[in-house]
């Protein structure tokens, strides 16, 4: 009789395959927009959405923090929707679509960044699930055992990357997960507004600090944070079936749910901006800490795509590496850094996030969907240039625009430091720009996608007098 592992391999082999960077075909794609939806309305949600969402409050009242909360989702899932389309025509995942754009080693360098973010999010994740996971023993239980429950979790989490999308959504969400967790929201969200007096709570001005702008780029990031995953999954969808639009609605929707949910928690209950305030706060107003115990379920869903989606980008590297050794791997390394682990600084990570895949989104935007009218020719990933520095320069101006744009205060010192002798003292430029009240999103995007777009039109003007007319210019 087979052992346990190996039907379980067997299960995962039959319903999803290890892809690698293969491109899928059309037969093996199974996400319906449906499916999509379950997926990106899931991941949308969970602890560190609220903690983020607290993070806008008291500084700026609800009126505006809802504003800048709806504006950012809003903003932020396009480029969300824009990749996951992307994935879904391609069939690839998303570290390969940029070999086109960078080059073959040159996409090495979102693999490696991004691979950095995930694993830093994994821990993140680990080590919130399980003081999460030790405040409801502890409150039920007595028993108080925060490596217990690290242990616990990184293992769950661990197992679900190991099943693939397919078999996590179809299997595990769609039969239970999604239920409790949507059940759990709506309880968690009327217990809290019935907590307050929201007619006070709206009226209520905000403390100052946070530029309205600057605001809405602590919203954008979170949806940008998935952008180099997005594809990893969307490549499963069967095109025409509403993929890129059931990404865009249903994260929108979790987006802007738990954001608003994060700044209640603080200004009806009174908890404080961090996990274990936010956590405390929900088991006190909710009735109960079995209702943490249960919103956990949605949250180790976050932590699977990090896990999965790590293994896959560092494929695009080592591509003969196998994906469950990649996976357990990347699992067992955010374990050991969740023991480490002390969020303290935690807006740092956000902005440093945006900084990095903003102007990488107005690049992508620039060559995919404007330049190659959203379709690359047939194998063009897997033919690329090593190297496009062409599209290095806009990606790295931008980096810097974004930091320019960025309120001091936001960033460690010695960083804000450095940027203001750039800025200020080497070129006599006012810092931040404009008081940072145009945010950081935006500028930096423009700068990247208007540069991407200028490198193109001088490379055009400078194309040898012997191409003919209608022949397609290199991709390098």
């Amino acid at each position: 009789m087979a052992s346990l592992a190996e039907r379980l391999g067997n299960v995962v082999e039959r319903e999803a395959p290890a892809w690698g960077i293969r491109r899928v075909p059309p037969e093996a794609r199974r996400f319906s927009g449906l499916d999509l939806a379950v997926l990106w309305g899931d991941l949308s949600v969970g602890f560190l959405v609220m903690v983020t969402g607290a993070l806008l409050v008291p500084a700026m009242g609800l009126s505006r923090a809802l504003l800048a909360i709806v504006l950012g989702s809003a903003i932020g899932c396009v480029p969300l929707a824009l990749v996951g389309a992307a994935g879904e025509r391609e069939g690839l995942p998303t570290m390969v679509l940029f070999r086109p754009i960078l080059g073959r080693f040159g996409s090495y360098v979102p693999t490696a960044l991004n691979v950095v973010q995930l694993v830093g999010w994994t821990a993140v994740e680990f080590w919130a699930m399980s003081e999460v996971a030790n405040v409801v023993s502890t409150r039920l239980f007595s028993f108080d055992a925060s490596f217990v429950w690290l242990v616990v979790v990184a293992i769950v989490c661990t197992s679900l990357a190991l099943g693939g999308p397919i078999l996590v959504v179809r299997r595990w969400l769609e039969r239970f997960g999604i239920y409790v967790l949507i059940g759990v929201s709506v309880w968690i969200t009327a217990r809290v507004l019935a907590a307050g007096d929201l007619g006070a709570i709206w009226r209520a001005p905000g403390d100052g600090g946070l530029p309205f702008w600057l605001a809405v780029d602590l919203v954008v990031v979170m949806p940008i944070s998935w952008l180099p995953l997005v594809a990893d999954y969307n490549r499963f969808g069967v095109p025409g079936r509403g993929g890129a639009f059931a990404t865009y609605a249903a994260y929108l929707v979790g987006n802007v749910w738990f954001y608003s949910l994060g700044a209640l928690v603080v200004l009806a209950v009174g908890a404080t901006s961090d996990v274990h305030g936010i956590g405390a706060g929900i088991a006190t107003v909710a009735g109960g800490s079995i209702v943490l115990l249960a919103l956990l379920v949605g949250e180790s869903d976050n932590a699977f795509a990090d896990i999965y989606s790590s293994a896959v980008s560092m494929q695009n590297v080592v591509s003969r590496v196998s994906e469950r050794r990649l996976v357990i791997g990347v699992g067992g390394l955010a374990f050991v850094l969740a023991l480490l682990l002390s969020v303290e600084r935690y807006e740092v990570f956000l902005f440093l996030i945006g900084s990095v895949f903003v102007p990488l989104f107005g690049v992508f935007v620039a060559e995919y969907v404007v330049l190659r009218r959203g379709r690359f020719e047939t194998d063009e990933p897997f033919r690329a240039p090593s190297w496009r520095w062409r599209a290095f320069v806009p990606w790295a101006i931008g980096f810097v625009v974004y930091h320019w744009c960025v309120a001091a205060g936001t960033m460690p010192q010695g960083w804000t430091d450095a940027m203001r002798w750039l800025f200020a003292e080497l070129l006599g430029l006012p810092f931040p720009l404009f008081d940072a009240e145009l945010g950081a999103s935006l500028p930096s995007f423009a700068v990247a996608f208007g540069l991407a777009m200028l490198g193109d039109r001088v490379a055009t003007t400078r194309r040898p007098p012997w191409a003919s007319a209608g022949e397609r210019r290199p991709a390098g």
